[in-house]
């Protein structure tokens, strides 16, 4: 209570302090660097990590693409190579052109070789880079060789993904912010009591969301995901601990005369209240942090960080407001739209076995959808972008024009004999969907001694401990077929070479598939068993964590299990998000009723009077925070063209909806159906049954 005191003196400090820390924030957040690279957060110890850090170590080769060039005669597309060789960290050009120079007749190069840089109308050419795939350097000099070539080029690769990712991101995210502000206030201006309230809870979540993003530049980089969704999660979730101050800040001033006492009281009431509330959130975000795919650590810690900072500021900075705009935030005040849930809440009460039948109906088919939608994600990020932009034209080039859909990268011994390079390449080569493999012995053939390359060809391939091989494949990254194939070359590679690395996207990509298929079982175990310990101690209870998490989980498996049944693909990275999510922020709803169910229970009212009176009150806090939720996200879901972050909106939009009329209509019938039970194993529950 002293501190609350201390909170209402200092409101001014209070307020000059948080808009100065608003200046460093706007910097750091302007700093903070955005990686749109998902390979970056697989872990360091992966032999495809390790090899990709190699292949840069030991050839200066990073990143990897390939250009396209359409309708463009030999004379001008050597000119052009030569332009792009000269292009800041572009490391090697390769086209037929590298090999015409050797001192050897053309007639002897393999016409496997020879035919596969040129088609009737396109030309290929495979570009190095001396950085990293998602490196600044690297992203300025694709832009600069779309920029050389001109309309006629096309750049396909990792690379060109990130470009396009990032500028798609920049063009949409000031309009994801705006759009889940507008709703969100529209919301809030529908279901509070006050017109000018929702601005001034605006303006106070609004300086957490900018204190927690400038705070990001001390983590180095965070995803785009992450700055995608922070904001906008932030304000959705955040959102109800301001509604709560409120609330009780109005019923304070019906007791004391004096504003400044009943604010004291009210933020002592809210951050009690609002601590137990935060702890749930704040724990399904850091059950993320348990992924070994670090992308859920990025996205958890940035979320954590701002539940944290949203708590601080509604007993800070928004009690501050609303004391300074006291008079005005009075004047305003009307009655909620929100009707009275008595009646409503009796007929619940009264057919409550039927929406017990319908809990037990739609825990099969939702199990079964949540599972099979599970299998069906998608990790492709190109899939993401719409089909419109340069690197899906340029993808969809490449396997039309030259059948490959992604090319991957052997690391071999340089000491391994030629006749044993060849004879792995011809095994290789035979595998389903391997166009060919191109090394220093494929593009010599048997008849030609290796001396006879040019120490500039040499280098390309060679170094003092691997050899680099390339190999194109028909198979698209992250499909069964090229993981299947991936299967059969590494034990090709081990059987002529233990120590060989098989690197490149797609091979990443088989090990992100692998990871996070654990990651998921992880993330969700732990979050459900820390939120059950939450609950365990803020109701004292045995059977309500059982019974709060049942309900809320089965509104994951109906909002993540509705994509099997409509025939909609979801990205890797959304059940693992969504279910920690939904669960952390909606089992908020779920604990507020249990707490007045609880509380008339011990008071002495019967069972059906006790759940009809905690479903009525609790209404219409439900309702505002659902509404809340799924108005900050549903525009967003609407408006984006980046598929991953179009259908996690949805689904965070779905998702609040979905829990919300399940605590209004499953849970209340939960407490009906086992109140002996939760009688018996709730702490101070006891004497209930002994009255009765």
């Amino acid at each position: 209570m002293h501190a609350a005191k201390k909170v209402v003196k200092l409101r001014i400090p209070i307020l000059i302090l948080t808009v100065l820390l608003m200046i460093p924030s706007v910097i750091g957040m302007a700093r903070t660097r955005v990686n749109y690279d998902m390979l970056t957060y697989l872990p360091k110890d992966m032999e495809t990590v390790i090899g990709q850090d190699m292949l840069l170590e030991d050839f200066n080769k990073g990143a990897f693409t390939f250009l396209i060039m359409e309708n463009m005669p030999d004379k001008d597309a050597a000119a052009l190579k030569e332009k792009v060789e000269k292009i800041d960290h572009v490391d090697t050009v390769l086209w037929y052109d590298s090999l015409a120079d050797l001192s050897i007749p053309m007639e002897l190069l393999p016409d496997s070789v020879l035919h596969e840089f040129k088609t009737d109308h396109s030309t290929l050419m495979a570009v190095f880079f001396d950085t990293g795939t998602s490196d600044d350097l690297t992203m300025d000099a694709v832009k600069e060789i779309r920029s050389v070539c001109g309309s006629q080029c096309f750049v396909s690769g990792m690379t060109a993904l990130v470009v396009d990712l990032k500028d798609l991101c920049e063009k949409e995210e000031p309009v994801y912010v705006g759009l889940a502000v507008l709703l969100a206030c529209a919301a809030m201006v529908l279901l509070l009591d006050g017109w000018l309230i929702p601005f001034v809870f605006l303006a106070s979540i609004g300086a957490m969301i900018l204190l927690n993003l400038g705070s990001n530049y001390f983590l180095g980089e965070i995803s785009y995901i992450t700055k995608a969704l922070s904001a906008v999660l932030q304000l959705a979730v955040t959102m109800d601990y301001s509604i709560f101050l409120w609330h009780s800040y109005n019923e304070q001033r019906k007791l004391y005369e004096d504003k400044e006492d009943a604010m004291a009281v009210a933020i002592h009431q809210t951050l009690s209240s609002v601590l137990g509330s935060s702890i749930t959130t704040i724990a399904g975000f850091i059950a993320l942090c348990f992924m070994s795919f670090t992308l859920g650590r990025d996205l958890g810690i940035v979320m954590a960080k701002g539940v944290l900072l949203g708590v601080l500021g509604c007993v800070t900075v928004l009690p501050s407001l609303i004391l300074v705009l006291d008079r005005p935030l009075q004047k305003t005040r009307h009655r909620s739209l929100i009707p009275d849930m008595k009646k409503f809440s009796s007929g619940i009460v009264k057919i409550f076995p039927v929406f017990a039948i319908i809990f037990v109906l739609l825990i099969l088919p939702s199990w079964y959808g949540y599972n099979k939608a599970n299998d069906e994600v998608y990790y492709d990020m190109g899939e993401c972008l719409p089909e419109e932009m340069n690197y899906v034209i340029s993808n969809t080039k490449l396997r039309e024009d030259f059948d490959i859909a992604s090319t991957h990268m052997l690391l071999v011994d340089p000491s391994l004999s030629s006749a044993k390079t060849r004879s792995m390449i011809r095994e290789m080569e035979e595998v389903d969907g391997v166009k060919y493999v191109v090394g220093m012995e494929s593009l010599l053939g048997s008849s030609v001694p290796e001396e006879i390359l040019p120490d500039h060809i040499r280098e390309i391939l060679e170094s003092d401990r691997y050899e680099l091989l390339l190999i194109n494949s028909e198979y698209k990254v992250a499909s069964d077929d090229v993981n299947d194939q991936l299967d059969s070359l590494r034990t090709i590679l081990k059987k002529y070479d233990e120590n060989g690395m098989l690197i490149g996207e797609a091979p990443c990509m088989k090990d992100m598939i692998e990871t996070t298929g654990h990651d998921f079982a992880v993330v969700t175990a732990v979050s459900v068993l820390a939120i059950f310990a939450i609950i365990l101690i803020v109701e004292k209870s045995l059977s309500l964590p059982v019974i709060l998490i049942m309900v809320i989980e089965l509104g994951i498996f109906i909002n993540l299990g509705l994509p099997h049944y409509l025939g909609q693909q979801m990205a890797f990275i959304t059940p693992i998000c969504i279910s920690t999510i939904q669960l952390g922020a909606t089992v908020d709803y779920a604990i507020l009723m249990t707490t007045r169910y609880k509380t008339e229970r011990i008071g002495g009212l019967d069972k059906k009077k006790a759940v009809w009176t905690a479903l009525h009150t609790s209404i219409p806090s439900i309702l505002v925070s659902g509404m809340g939720l799924f108005a900050a996200t549903f525009g967003v879901a609407l408006y984006s063209d980046i598929e991953i972050i179009s259908s996690m909106c949805m689904l965070m939009a779905r998702g609040a909806l979905i829990s919300m009329v399940l605590v209004i209509f499953v849970l209340p019938a939960m407490f009906m159906i086992f109140d002996k039970l939760i009688c018996r194993t709730t702490l101070g529950m006891g004497a209930v049954l002994k009255r009765a």
